[in-house]
């Protein structure tokens, strides 16, 4: 799994830039992860990248990846992983993830802006 490591944290750095969001399927694609159990293989790099980025106090790039439903939101992990690493205390769904991902997503982009 941790071959398309790097992979997945250029792929992220380049959404960012383009300050948009993937959805699993089409992320998994664009990294070439290896069959089988494609999603879950990259849910768990996604989780080790979310890990990283918070140890370091980094923004979450983890939250680039979103799952395909009409939300737009990453999937019920990223969020439960956020709360585990003390950086969420709220719901999987509805508001709370809402204003929490757009928060993530804002601190993202702005980053980025200001690496450019």
């Amino acid at each position: 799994m941790t071959e398309f490591l790097p992979r997945l944290r250029d792929a992220l750095a380049e959404l960012a830039a383009e300050r948009r969001t993937a959805t699993y399927k089409d992320l998994a694609a664009r990294v070439q992860v290896p069959p089988p159990h494609t999603i879950h293989k990259l849910t768990l790099a996604l989780e080790d990248l979310l890990r990283e980025d918070a140890a370091a106090g980094r923004p979450l790039l983890a939250a680039l990846a979103v799952s395909r439903g009409p939300a737009g939101l990453p999937g019920r992990g990223f969020f439960l992983l956020a709360a585990e690493l003390g950086l969420y205390d709220g719901r999987e769904d509805g508001p709370e993830a809402r204003a929490f991902h757009a928060a993530e997503l804002a601190r993202i982009f702005e980053a980025k802006r200001d690496r450019t």
